[in-house]
C-alpha cells in the first residue's frame, strides 16, 4: 500500500531545475490535482546527476503506474536518466535541457548561439552554482511579479558542478515517447537551444509566452501538456 491512492488518473512525477526546489510548481501540482490525478514532487538536492536520478526513482517507486515523469531546466536532464524506470511511459520537458548520451548540461550550454542572452552565473564557490541575484529577475523570471521574483533570488538553491556536468548514460527519450513545451522569452535555455532538443527527441511540442519561469507564470499551459502525455 502506498500513499497515494487517487488512481482516477495517472501518476505525474514533477521534477525541479538548479537554483530553485520544488515549491515553483504549485501552481500545476494544484491544476493536476483539482483534475483527479496523483502527483507527487521531488526534493532533488541538486548536488549530483546521480543523487538527483536517485531521489526521483525513490518518489517513483512509491507511486502507482503508469507515471508521467516532468522535468524543468537542469530537471530534464534528471528525467532523461531517471525515465528508464519501469513505471514511466512519458516523459514532459519544460523548457528544459534533453541531454544525448554522454552528455551533460554543461556539454549542452559549451557553445551558445551567436546573440544568445548569457545567464548570470556566478563563478562557482566551493563546487556550487549561484545566479547573480541582482540579474536573476530579468533572466530566470521575467513574467513573474517583483516581489516573487526577488524571493527566488533571495532563496536560490546551491546548484552542484557535479549536477551540471553530470553526463546521462542512457536517455529514456529514445525508448520513451516526449513532449516538450518551449518557453518562448527564456534567457536561461535560447529557445532555438529548446526547440533543437525538442526536434532530436522526436517531441510533440507546443510554444508558450513565457520566461524561464514558465512553470511558475503559466502553470495551466504546463499542466495541460502533461494531461496531454498522460492520455496519449
Amino acid at each position: 500500500m502506498t500513499p497515494y491512492d487517487n488512481t482516477s488518473h495517472g501518476s505525474v512525477v514533477l521534477v525541479h531545475g538548479g537554483f530553485v526546489d520544488g515549491s515553483g510548481w504549485q501552481g500545476v501540482y494544484d491544476a493536476l490535482k483539482a483534475d483527479g490525478y496523483t502527483v507527487a514532487v521531488v526534493q532533488n538536492p541538486t548536488l549530483s546527476l546521480e543523487g538527483d536520478v536517485a531521489a526521483t526513482r525513490q518518489v517513483i517507486d512509491g507511486l502507482p503506474g503508469p507515471v508521467t515523469l516532468v522535468g524543468h531546466s537542469y530537471g530534464g536532464a534528471v528525467i532523461t536518466e531517471a525515465g528508464n524506470h519501469e513505471k514511466v511511459t512519458s516523459l514532459v520537458y519544460i523548457a528544459a535541457f534533453a541531454p544525448d548520451k554522454g552528455e551533460s548540461v554543461s556539454t549542452l550550454i559549451a557553445d551558445p548561439p551567436p546573440g544568445a542572452p548569457v545567464p548570470p552565473i556566478l563563478p562557482p564557490n566551493e563546487g556550487f552554482l549561484f545566479l547573480d541575484r541582482d540579474k536573476f529577475a530579468e533572466s530566470f523570471a521575467g513574467d513573474l511579479p517583483c516581489t516573487q521574483a526577488e524571493f527566488m533570488a533571495d532563496s536560490q538553491v546551491p546548484w552542484g558542478l557535479d549536477a551540471l556536468n553530470g553526463a546521462v548514460s542512457q536517455p529514456a527519450w529514445q525508448t520513451k515517447p516526449a513532449w516538450y513545451l518551449v518557453a518562448r522569452d527564456d534567457r536561461m535555455i535560447p529557445p532555438p537551444a529548446q526547440r533543437t532538443m525538442a526536434e532530436r527527441m522526436g517531441a510533440q511540442t507546443v510554444e508558450v509566452p513565457g520566461s524561464h519561469s514558465v512553470y511558475v507564470s503559466r502553470p495551466d499551459a504546463v499542466a495541460d501538456l502533461i494531461k496531454r502525455a498522460e492520455r496519449h
